[in-house]
């Protein structure tokens, strides 16, 4: 059983990450680069537990009304997460000379991304067994995932665009973590089906919005590298 929980908690993030270096088909990154990244991802949870086990000590984390809520949802934990994954996007991936077009910011951000998703799904599962981590397979490392590809897109855009890149790097910040903040948000005031149907409504948008930022990433890649093929 426990091999079960943790082939579950495990899986997804393995599953996502071979996914988006499967769409890197033009000049891919070095494995050990992304395993890096990966195990980076694990390590930069460490910065939103401790923000997010601060607010459990002063009680921000306490339920209350929809304004606590909502500060709780996007400044201390989308805010926490995003911004721990964003650090290590910006100042190590980023930096790489392999980091040569636009798509790696999304390909090194998933690989952030996942090792932590795939570092709090094994917290979950091990906490709470194998159907949280079933439901998780599909909603929360996904939302991740998401998340990380809209902060990617502009953070590849910002190393080729060095006129705006400060702003880039900030925009993709921010989207990251509003999403994340707005997913989390209905979740923790859901006590009807309403606000749980936008909370999948915002992971809806937000995998629509990554999947057209893949494609156009994608797209300039195609184009830079002279391939023809659609």
């Amino acid at each position: 059983m426990f091999y079960q929980a943790l082939l579950v908690a495990v899986a997804p993030g393995i599953a996502i990450s071979l996914l988006i270096y499967a769409l890197d088909r033009h000049n891919r990154e070095p494995v050990r680069l992304l395993v890096r990244c990966f195990l980076l991802g694990v390590l930069c949870t460490a910065l939103p537990l401790l923000i997010e086990g601060y607010a459990n000590k002063t009680g921000l984390s306490s339920p209350g009304n929809w304004l606590r809520t909502a500060i709780y949802s996007f400044a201390i934990v989308g805010l926490s997460e995003e911004l721990g994954k964003f650090l290590v996007l910006r100042y190590y991936a980023f930096r790489q000379p392999a980091s040569n077009e636009p798509f790696d910011g999304i390909v090194y951000s998933i690989m952030i991304s996942m090792g932590f998703a795939t570092t709090e799904n094994i917290a979950y599962v091990m906490q709470f067994g194998i159907g949280t981590g079933l439901v998780r397979m599909f909603i929360s490392v996904p939302a991740h995932a998401a998340f990380a590809v809209l902060m990617g897109y502009y953070v590849g855009l910002a190393k080729f665009i060095p006129q705006h890149r400060g702003t880039l790097l900030m925009t993709g910040l921010f989207w990251a973590a509003a999403f994340h903040g707005a997913f989390d948000f209905f979740l923790l005031v859901g006590d009807n089906v309403f606000l749980v149907f936008a909370s999948i409504l915002c992971l809806y948008i937000a995998v629509r919005l990554s999947i057209r930022a893949i494609r156009q990433h994608r797209e300039i890649s195609r184009r830079w590298h002279g391939d023809e093929e659609a």
